[in-house]
């Protein structure tokens, strides 16, 4: 499939929104969107969507560290399947172990304040939630492509 695709880091107050380039090789913070109702975050998907020229989402799945699903995990997956049915596009659900981490990790290093760091954290988890989906899916095109000798 080519075309944007829009990361989704889950949160029950803030949603952090990336977005891919065409040829989904590169993911860029988007969004942090605050929940309002769900007639206004069907709203801001059905725009997202549409502004952006998405093709699909992926929303984080929250899982432990042992892979299992979590309670927030059925959460995005309830979300996830909102989302389809609102914007009538596709969503994948992929592990988003540790990018909120990796994300504050990254903030910190860039030295900003607590307050800027709270305003981007989310976006960023999505940033990298987004690429590690889209390299996970050229490794795994090029992966099958291998030949034996």
């Amino acid at each position: 499939m080519h075309g944007r695709l829009a990361g989704v880091d889950y949160g029950t107050v803030r949603i952090g929104i990336s977005i891919s380039d065409a040829d989904q090789t590169i993911a860029s913070p988007l969004d942090n969107y605050n929940r309002r109702s769900p007639r206004l975050d069907d709203q801001y998907f059905q725009n997202l969507a549409e502004q952006e020229r998405v093709v699909g989402f992926v929303v984080g799945l929250p899982v432990h560290s042992s892979g299992d699903e979590s309670k927030k995990s059925k959460e995005a997956r309830v979300f996830g399947l909102r989302i389809a049915k609102v914007t009538g596009l596709p969503v994948t659900w992929f592990d988003e172990r540790y990018t909120s981490a990796h994300a504050t990790q990254l903030l910190q290093q860039a030295g900003l304040t607590r307050k800027k760091r709270k305003q981007r954290l989310d976006k960023i988890a999505a940033q990298i939630l987004l690429s590690t989906y889209l390299e996970s899916s050229r490794q795994s095109e090029t992966t099958g492509s291998i030949e034996d000798d």
